[in-house]
């Protein structure tokens, strides 16, 4: 892989904001696309902005994707943003120069509060958002619907304290993030987006650097299951989720569990004692796993981001994805009024995969 493959086609003054393993991923399928194009002059690069969140897990995947973005030929600031009180504060302050002079911001999460602020400081006349998983489909939706932006699983709550003193700068991000005159606005997604808000640039992730440079994997005869954080969001209850689990690695013989970054460790240690499964903490986004193998000829998920981008990076590979639905039953009640109708309309709209109906449990 060439130090510097990932740098033509971007201006000197491109500025990413990640702060999960995923969004990294996309920010650099994003650089290899443009680059493939050379949509602009050979020889810029990407400054790419970790604002670390404080779970080792996340961490950890974290500072692997970075040193993949440095063999790219990419600048790499690590910011420890959530490291105290004061964190905050001097990241935003350590940023702002970098903010004014960027001519793109790219960002993984535009529902983050930290993101939010920092674009009521940017007069960047391009933004780019390039996915954060399934959230891209709501913020999509509610960016062409005109409505605030607010995440799916908390939609249908009322607002809390915190809501309300950060509305002004909510409210500030997005009209940034709406397209005018003066600012364009691309969504770069391997998402299904049924409905473009009026101006954007919609691009499609293919996935295409991460087919170049992993794999093809290894494929053998079993099962692999796929973790989600349903249950620590509020979503799904904690005892029908194991049920089901048991139920789906039983039924398709699975005997490892990939989890999800955010699932906890009491979670993972009961559901390996109760199922058996083999539980296996990724240092890569699953794509990355899957694609450098080895990987079960099956992949068991249920409604999540990997039922549509696995299909991508996988293309090419006898490796089947499958999604379990999500039984009404199953959910808290606690969840969103949304929850329900968000989750199947992930699931319905994930190509190349095979859908199980929803397992029973008692």
């Amino acid at each position: 892989m060439s130090p510097h493959a990932g740098t033509a086609g971007l201006t000197p003054h491109t500025l990413a904001f990640v702060e999960s393993p995923v969004q990294l991923l996309n920010v650099l399928e994003w650089a290899h696309l443009r680059a493939s194009r050379a949509e602009a002059a050979p020889g810029g690069g990407l400054t790419l902005v970790v604002l670390s969140p404080t779970d080792p897990m996340t961490r950890g995947q974290l500072r692997r994707m970075a040193d993949l973005a440095r063999d790219e030929g990419h600048t790499v600031r690590w910011e420890e943003a959530r490291g105290g009180p004061l964190a905050p504060f001097q990241t935003i302050g350590g940023l702002t120069r970098l903010l004014r002079r960027a001519d793109r911001i790219v960002m993984g999460d535009p529902f983050s509060r930290y993101v939010q602020l920092l674009l009521t400081i940017t007069k960047a006349r391009d933004l780019v958002v390039v996915d954060d998983g399934t959230a891209t489909m709501e913020f999509v939706a509610q960016l062409a619907s005109g409505e605030r932006l607010v995440r799916w699983h908390r939609k249908g709550g009322r607002p809390g304290p915190r809501d309300l003193v950060f509305a002004p700068v909510s409210s500030v991000a997005r009209r940034r993030l709406t397209p005018s005159i003066r600012r364009t606005v691309e969504i770069f997604s391997s998402m299904p987006i049924e409905t473009t808000p009026e101006g954007v640039t919609i691009t499609a992730n293919a996935f295409a650097w991460t087919r170049a440079t992993f794999g093809p994997p290894r494929i053998t005869k079993g099962a692999d299951l796929v973790g989600t954080s349903l249950v620590e969001t509020g979503v799904v209850d904690n005892d029908r989720y194991l049920e089901a689990v048991a139920t789906l690695a039983k039924t398709h013989g699975a005997t490892r569990y990939f989890a999800h970054r955010r699932e906890s460790t009491e979670k993972l240690h009961r559901l390996a004692v109760e199922t058996g499964l083999e539980i296996v903490r990724p240092d890569l986004p699953l794509e990355l796993i899957a694609r450098r193998g080895p990987i079960g000829r099956m992949i068991l998920s249920f409604p999540s981001t990997v039922v549509h981008t696995l299909p991508l990076a996988l293309v090419g590979t006898e490796v089947r994805v499958a999604v379990c639905d999500i039984d009404p039953a199953w959910l808290t009640e606690n969840a969103s009024p949304r929850a329900q109708g968000f989750l199947s309309g992930v699931t319905g709209t994930a190509r190349d995969v095979h859908r199980l109906s929803a397992v029973t449990v008692a």
